[in-house]
């Protein structure tokens, strides 16, 4: 059964559409002769009803000999005495024998209908029957209105819906069909070209119908997600060409070393030049760490999220840092507890405290508090400012780029390897937090903003 089910989108609607159509047509039509039987032969009981009526009041008055030949909506009428013997009859019954009469206790008068036989030419008969008292006794009146018209109308109106219903259905399938295939063809375009797409072909694009649809929109949509994989991919390229490149100069300085104190012969110049070399060493494993936290970040690894005091956190992470270069002073507000991966977020820190004391020139400023309540989300609020030469306007986005060093920060010792900064957005954003540079009377400015733990 499922072979025989259509396997295309276009062939699936077509097919759902006709058989919706045609049971919809089947019931319609069975409907539409239901009602036309049901009126003509209303139509032809009343006709018959007033004929009868009108012959019983005759007959009830003894003026039966006034009763007139039926109209031409009635066939024939027939008057039967409670003894079987025919009072009246319509011209076309004469030598017709009586029909059954009515019971003679029947008392007053009443009517029955039902069809009989054609009694006059090929066509039913939907006969009344009224029983009435005469001077002469009971008898009853029979009125019968042929039914033509009514199987002319059936057999006229079966004749075209046998013949319009199937041509109805063919165009309602074949207009399917089109429609169909016209609203899918744009679908097909924008699959055939994504087929074609492979990880060399980011730059090319699926074409966009004008029609403004769930199809444009469709469109739209992958060109969106391609825009994203490009850019991925460009961003990766890049970040791989800047690593090649970080790595490949204490790499080579670490091989200088090693090989200048291998030529050396001189025993007392070994601990310089083994010390150089650990000190070389101790910047690849850091490079290789910040590379490895940033591959993770870039995939998205869930991080075991817990409520946090943030201003406990940033206390215990100033109290294991050992000989700074300028001292930190901290004013964190008591009870700010945000939900987050401690070790992620105490490297926030770190890298932020880090950065502030490369440049500052007397000391670093650590400021926590928290903003917002009421319809504003309560957000906490972590400043570190330092009095070094800060930031200029233009490069406060660059800086949080990966392996970005400004012109004050190129020489190995002094400006590290540009992933700081970058690996602290990464983490906060990954937090559902912000980390931005923002203005500064003196010196740099950078604020990390983290949404609180919502009270359960």
């Amino acid at each position: 059964m499922r072979r025989l089910w259509p396997t295309t989108v276009r062939a699936r609607a077509t097919a759902g559409a006709g058989l919706v159509v045609a049971a919809a047509l089947a019931l319609a039509s069975f409907a539409l002769l239901g009602l036309l039987e049901a009126n003509l032969l209303r139509n032809a009981e009343n006709d018959a009803r007033r004929q009868a009526e009108t012959v019983a009041q005759l007959a009830a008055t003894g003026k039966l000999g006034r009763a007139r030949p039926p109209g031409r909506a009635v066939e024939f009428v027939q008057v039967v005495s409670a003894d079987g013997r025919v009072l009246f009859s319509s011209p076309n019954l004469i030598g017709v024998p009586a029909f059954p009469p009515a019971p003679p206790e029947t008392p007053g008068t009443r009517m029955h209908t039902w069809r009989v036989r054609p009694v006059d030419g090929d066509h039913r008969q939907r006969v009344v029957q009224v029983v009435t008292q005469t001077p002469d006794g009971p008898a009853t009146v029979y009125a019968g209105a042929s039914l033509r018209d009514a199987d002319a109308a059936d057999d006229t109106t079966t004749a075209a819906l046998v013949i319009g219903m199937p041509l109805l259905l063919a165009t309602v399938v074949l207009v399917t069909w089109r429609v169909t295939g016209h609203a899918l063809r744009p679908v097909e375009a924008i699959r055939a070209e994504v087929a074609e797409i492979s990880d060399r072909d980011l730059h090319r694009r699926v074409p966009v119908p004008a029609t403004r649809d769930e199809v444009a929109r469709l469109a739209e949509t992958m060109n969106a997600t391609l825009d994203r994989l490009e850019a991925s991919g460009i961003r990766q390229r890049q970040f791989i060409a800047d690593a090649s490149h970080e790595l490949r100069s204490p790499i080579t300085v670490l091989r200088t070393q090693l090989e200048v104190a291998l030529a050396v012969r001189d025993p007392e110049l070994w601990p310089e030049l083994i010390g150089g070399a650990l000190e070389d060493i101790e910047r690849l494993q850091r490079l290789a760490a910040d590379l490895l936290l940033l591959a993770r970040i870039d995939a998205a690894q869930p991080v075991a999220a817990v409520p946090l005091d943030l201003g406990a956190l940033v206390r215990e992470v100033l109290e294991e840092r050992l000989g700074d270069r300028v001292p930190v002073r901290v004013d964190l507000a008591a009870d700010v507890e945000v939900t987050a991966g401690a070790l992620w977020l105490g490297r926030v820190v770190t890298n932020l405290v880090d950065n502030a004391q490369r440049y500052a020139v007397r000391g670093v400023d650590v400021t926590l508090r928290t903003t917002g309540g009421g319809a504003v989300p309560r957000t906490a609020v972590l400043e570190v400012v330092d009095d070094g030469p800060g930031i200029p306007g233009a490069d406060r986005e660059r800086v949080f780029e990966r392996f970005t060093r400004l012109d004050d920060s190129r020489s190995r010792d002094h400006g590290g390897a540009g992933l700081g900064l970058a690996i602290a957005r990464d983490l906060s954003t990954h937090h559902g937090g912000t980390l931005t540079a923002e203005d500064c009377a003196g010196g740099a400015r950078l604020v990390l903003r983290l949404p609180l733990t919502q009270p359960s």
